[in-house]
């Protein structure tokens, strides 16, 4: 008997490794050589291929396919619909369906993607980022930053709890959680631990 839950209707190919604890819901498939961890949550109609990777307490919402080549961290959220790619240069009469024309795409523990964002391969989605609705990701994006729009750009940074935050002379703490943060550089933010103030 498994540890974890899918639904009647949820097809577990013979192969795939779930974690304790997780729930596989109505029309979803999950293919052999798919790892995923504990706590996960996949909705409705989702897609996990051969060889992805995803780790704990990561949420997967309706209507999402996480193709070969996306290795998701622990914590991540998948908005409803979103969607990730696999190949750069796809054509249907010169089919690149094989794991050497697979672009990996990295989305790191803690981030966010909000519904209809487009990921496209190859890319490297940062701790704790925040990629807005619809946005459509073509670059990497840093720890903490909020991207939006198409393609998307950086419109702001977020906290771990995934409140906006407001600096001040290049500091800036939390009005929710309370966590602190300072800016590196132009182009990116630390956590400031509580030795570090």
């Amino acid at each position: 008997m498994p540890d974890y839950y899918a639904h009647p209707t949820a097809c577990i190919d013979e192969g795939a490794v779930i974690g304790q604890g997780t729930k596989i819901w109505h029309f979803s498939h999950v293919m052999p050589g798919a790892v995923i961890g504990e706590r996960c949550t996949l909705g409705q109609n989702v897609f996990v291929a051969n060889g992805v990777r995803i780790g704990n307490n990561v949420k997967i919402q309706n209507n999402v396919s996480v193709y070969e080549g996306v290795i998701l961290e622990d914590d991540v959220f998948c908005g409803p619909s979103m969607v990730f790619t696999n190949v750069r240069t796809p054509r249907s009469a010169f089919p690149r369906n094989t794991s050497a024309h697979y672009f990996r795409t990295l989305v790191k523990r803690g981030a966010t993607i909000g519904a209809n964002a487009t990921i496209v391969c190859g890319v490297t989605i940062g701790e704790y980022a925040f990629v807005a609705a619809g946005a459509v990701v073509t670059n990497d994006v840093a720890p903490y930053a909020i991207v939006a729009g198409i393609p998307a750009r950086l419109i702001g940074w977020a906290c771990e709890c995934g409140v906006r935050l407001t600096f001040a002379n290049d500091h800036a703490t939390c009005s929710e959680c309370k966590r602190q943060y300072r800016k590196v550089g132009e182009a990116g933010i630390a956590r400031v631990d509580d030795g570090e103030r």
